[in-house]
């Protein structure tokens, strides 16, 4: 059976797909129309045949022509990102390898012969998910402010129900504020639009690590471990985990965008585009902290980029910061 593999197959395209780019490639500058018909195909048909090689980058239209990279042109490239993959993989297992001594340290236990008195923390640790109904006693059982880090709370079943009794303490006064990563907007606009009319202040980050309840000066409700589980959940009203939570919210919400209407800005969109890409993140991690797919991430990469007038990601970085975007 002969080989019919083709070099962009070989670098991860599927045949088809790089058999396509070889005979794109001395097609570049023609219309997408002209091709279609040389090629005896619709639009439509040549259209979706070239969206993995949209997705790959080998492949952009603009204005209607397809200008395609050329061969060695697309090999440097994913050599280099492939050489940036493995540079930050190695990266991580060097964090990972740093981090191990530290399982030690969950092994370890105050002998009662260590220290002159111990008394245990004020909380529990809560097996079963926390319900509404439970999430409704917490709120009600506080006075103070209200803190929420939201990360996907939107998704659960009974999102509405959280609602209520957020809604009744800012009826009494309190005052209510979360954060949510800026994937919401296109997620839970609704979510987002109801909550804000109740009073609840909104605001956003790229992304949030953990579920997070703070009512000021007596609870703290977090996931065990941290991070977006539904159970077991840490209840705690020992005083100085309850002002540490509030002091860790408060340095996210300074840090956070507002959300002034029920939609993000595009200026907002930008600015965390921005803030992404000056931290080294790559298009796919964009995407998920976005909620975004990967083609409308890179086309949004390209606009900013030729916004800015700028040939590369950190000259469009300075640029941003000379402007003052960032």
């Amino acid at each position: 059976m002969p080989n019919d593999d083709t070099l962009m197959s070989a670098l991860g395209l599927s045949r088809p797909a790089g058999r396509l780019y070889e005979r794109l490639v001395h097609q570049s500058g023609r219309t997408l129309v002209e091709i279609a018909e040389s090629a005896d195909l619709s639009v439509d048909v040549l259209a979706n045949r070239l969206e993995p090689l949209v997705e790959y980058g080998v492949v952009k239209i603009v204005d209607g022509r397809v200008n395609v990279t050329p061969p060695a042109e697309a090999v440097g490239r994913m050599i280099n990102e492939s050489a940036a993959a493995a540079l930050r993989a190695s990266q991580q297992l060097q964090e990972i390898a740093a981090a191990l001594p530290y399982l030690a340290g969950a092994n370890i236990r105050v002998r009662p012969a260590t220290v002159s008195q111990r008394e245990p923390l004020d909380g529990e640790l809560v097996l079963g998910a926390l319900r509404a109904e439970v999430f409704r006693a917490v709120i009600a059982g506080g006075v103070g402010d209200v803190m929420l880090l939201r990360p996907d709370q939107w998704m659960l079943p009974y999102e509405d129900e959280l609602a209520e009794p957020v809604a009744d303490a800012i009826r009494s006064g309190r005052r209510c504020r979360a954060i949510y990563p800026v994937r919401a907007v296109n997620e839970a606009p609704g979510v987002l639009r109801q909550r804000a009319a109740m009073g609840e202040e909104i605001r956003l980050l790229p992304e949030l690590s953990t579920r997070l309840i703070v009512l000021e000066g007596t609870h703290v409700v977090m996931p065990e471990p941290l991070g977006f589980a539904h159970s077991p959940r840490l209840i705690l009203r020992q005083r100085g985990i309850v002002e540490l939570a509030a002091l860790y919210f408060l340095e996210l919400w300074a840090q956070a965008v507002p959300l002034e209407e029920p939609a993000v800005a595009h200026s907002d969109q930008r600015r965390f585009l921005l803030e992404q890409l000056a931290a080294g993140a790559q298009d796919e991690q964009i995407a998920r902290r976005l909620g975004l797919s990967l083609r409308t991430v890179r086309r949004r990469v390209a606009d900013v980029l030729a916004e800015l007038g700028a040939s590369s990601r950190f000259q469009a970085g300075v640029e941003a910061v000379r402007r003052g975007w960032l």
